[in-house]
């Protein structure tokens, strides 16, 4: 792939390909099948907004990578950065020494994350380390035994992590038993919350009004609570954005109880929802942020950002041998600095004209239900019927596969979401082109639904 920009994907032959299958064959054998792939993608090279397949197929990608490369595939100036760091430094541990880019790079990250200027980090590798030592450190800082997460979350898939998760049975089976004292509560989204029958002026104010009212009067003793972990937009659970006033009211209950508010920006933050920080939506100030996916433009880095207060743990409470390596601290600033020169912008800018696409859709699709996100973090909900909104999970998965087929790489969210999380770099034209395909294969979907219930009633 060059350096020039493309306007189409390119599908030259079915896929997967001759050399894709060569892979397909050789991961089948050696490499662990926990993994879940959507569809039999083989990737050779990226570059923006566009990747190449071992066939030399060529395809749009609305993933980036989980969203993690915000700055596009490849950005020069990232590429830069890796080149001369690699040059410089690869490894020297930054738990038993210091160098200057760990300490840089953690100011950077107190400046761009909300509150105040100084602030202390904690490098890992990955999101879910981010979120296993924000774990530790509430614990250790309150001296308190229990956790509240939500249902429909997804933290990461470590013993920890995983113990606050709760989007997918299949996470957890087998696993038993988890991290001990974590009780998982609604998240403000009506069908899950324990309120929704009621005359409530919003389900956010029901769901934070059941924690207060209910769980810590009849179960749990709010001062035993030391923090309460939550998505701003819960991700894997489906791309789902609460209403206007959870955040703050969530927040006001734990400062109430002197409850630590951990804020889990791993896929919603770094610019993704046209803010830095995604929390910045409902001015809430967390006392942690976890930090993982877009900090580093593909390279693995792991952040724990906390109010200065809060990180008073001594050495040797936590520590990480490959956390904030030389190359991936060094790939973290390019990325700040090209997010703070247009991108953030960009993404709301575009995001906003694929939201109002995608609802002039809705108008046409029986499919489609509810279409939700800020910024570049768009969820497009499949139901087989918007009355009862019974979920299209099915259908979800063939849309999926069908986009792959035409050049598009897309992925779901919970059982029935499909989620659009491009590179912040995409254009109008790129959009379009998006929009294009994911028409033409909603068309076919809906058609092919049509043809089988006339089939049925002949029958």
């Amino acid at each position: 792939m060059t350096k020039k920009e493309f306007l189409l994907p390119s599908i030259i032959g079915k896929l997967p390909g001759p050399e894709a299958k060569k892979v397909l064959q050789k991961d089948r054998k050696f490499v662990s099948q926990s993994y879940t792939r959507a569809y039999p993608f083989v990737v050779k090279r990226a570059r923006g907004a566009w990747v190449e397949d071992v066939d030399g197929n060529r395809f749009l990608d609305f993933t980036s990578g989980i969203a993690v490369c915000n700055t596009g595939h490849c950005h020069p100036s990232v590429v830069k950065a890796i080149h001369r760091q690699a040059g410089q430094l690869i490894h020297m541990s930054g738990s038993d020494f210091y160098y200057s880019l760990q300490s840089s790079l953690a100011g950077r990250l107190s400046e761009i994350t909300p509150g105040p200027k100084e602030k202390r980090v904690f490098f890992g590798n990955s999101g879910a380390e981010a979120i296993e030592a924000a774990l530790k450190l509430s614990h250790y800082h309150t001296k308190r035994p229990r956790i509240l997460a939500f249902l429909g979350a997804f933290h990461g898939r470590t013993m920890g992590a995983l113990s606050l998760t709760a989007s997918k049975v299949i996470h957890e089976k087998g696993f038993y038993p988890l991290v001990p004292g974590v009780t998982h509560v609604p998240y403000a989204y009506c069908y899950r919350c324990p309120y929704h029958h009621r005359q409530y002026p919003s389900c956010s104010t029901a769901c934070v009004d059941w924690i207060r009212e209910d769980l810590f009067k009849r179960s749990i003793p709010p001062e035993e609570v030391a923090a309460i972990f939550v998505e701003p937009i819960q991700g894997e659970g489906g791309y789902i954005v609460p209403p206007p006033e959870f955040h703050q009211k969530l927040y006001e209950l734990a400062k109430e109880f002197g409850i630590l508010f951990v804020d889990d920006e791993v896929q919603s933050g770094m610019g993704r929802t046209g803010k830095m920080m995604a929390i910045e939506h409902w001015g809430v100030v967390p006392d942690i942020i976890a930090l993982a996916k877009g900090i580093a433009s593909g390279m693995p880095l792991g952040a724990t950002v906390s109010q200065s207060e809060v990180m008073d743990w001594v050495p040797g409470s936590h520590a990480s041998t490959f956390g904030g390596n030389p190359i991936s601290c060094g790939a973290a600033l390019a990325t700040i600095d090209l997010l703070e020169k247009g991108l953030i912008e960009n993404a709301g800018r575009v995001g906003a004209y694929i939201l109002e696409k995608l609802r002039d859709l809705q108008k046409r699709f029986h499919l489609m239900g509810d279409v939700r996100g800020k910024g570049l973090m768009i969820g497009i909900e499949l139901v087989k019927d918007r009355q009862t909104k019974e979920k299209a999970i099915e259908e979800r998965s063939k849309i999926i596969r069908a986009c792959f087929e035409k050049g598009l790489l897309i992925l779901g969210a919970g059982e029935n979401v499909i989620r659009f999380s491009p590179p912040l770099i995409i254009t109008r034209k790129h959009a379009d082109t998006a929009l294009t395909i994911f028409e033409e294969v909603l068309k076919k979907v809906e058609r092919t639904i049509k043809n089988r219930v006339v089939v049925s009633k002949r029958k």
